[in-house]
């Protein structure tokens, strides 16, 4: 059984702050996927499914953020499951928004969820990290993840979600890469080489004449004036 746990606070004061992608993250792949309905359980809401070929349990802590490793080591505990079993999905400040990172262990960069899961599991968990940009200095970092997203960021932020949904099988599995491959190609896709300029390119573009260089002008002067000139 593979765990992965999103990160965030619970209430409807905070449903929408950068602080719980990680729940929004959990809550898109149980929708997509099928899993079954949220339950209470290990200080927070559990969902069961499939992911591939994988049994996934999926977890919103409900200790609130500082104290997420209370939730997480309880359910690791009675499930006897490792800390490699476990994926964590958070907002991470140091990556630009939409930008997706997966890695393994680590410090927690001064991220209350992640200290505290360090204290309850240890750092060898999986990571998933979600940016969400920083605010310019650090200590405006509490005030701005504990807000809401703008409406600016509505486009990125749902295909990034999409993408971690898409690719949750893969990162079920151990494929690392190609979930992360998965997510980036979400939010950036790359372009088609048949892709034709649009018509507003096309009109500022400068014509090109069919006929081939213009003749040039008929001399209407008489003999007389011609030699006047060549002589001036």
């Amino acid at each position: 059984m593979q765990l992965i746990v999103g990160l965030g606070n619970p209430g409807a004061k905070y449903l929408k702050n950068r602080h719980n992608i990680g729940f929004m993250a959990v809550d898109r792949i149980a929708e997509d996927h099928g899993f079954g309905p949220w339950k209470s359980k290990f200080q927070g809401q559990i969902a069961e499914g499939m992911l591939g070929r994988e049994k996934v349990l999926l977890l919103k802590p409900e200790t609130f953020m500082n104290l997420s490793g209370q939730s997480v080591g309880a359910a690791m505990r009675f499930y006897k499951l490792t800390p490699g079993d476990v994926t964590v999905i958070h907002d991470e400040i140091d990556l630009a928004p939409g930008k997706l990172r997966v890695k393994q262990g680590g410090g927690h960069a001064g991220h209350n969820g992640l200290r505290s899961l360090h204290q309850h599991i240890g750092d060898g968990y999986q990571r998933v990290r979600l940016g969400v940009g920083h605010p310019g200095r650090k200590e405006l970092v509490p005030h701005y993840v504990l807000q809401d997203f703008a409406k600016a960021d509505a486009d990125w932020l749902d295909d990034l979600l999409r993408g971690i949904s898409d690719g949750a099988a893969h990162r079920a599995e151990g494929a690392n890469d190609s979930f992360q491959k998965g997510g980036a190609h979400r939010v950036a896709p790359a372009r088609s080489s048949t892709t034709q300029a649009s018509p507003q390119a096309a009109d500022t573009a400068p014509a090109k004449s069919a006929a081939g260089p213009r003749p040039e002008p008929e001399d209407t002067r008489s003999p007389m004036q011609r030699l006047i000139d060549k002589f001036r």
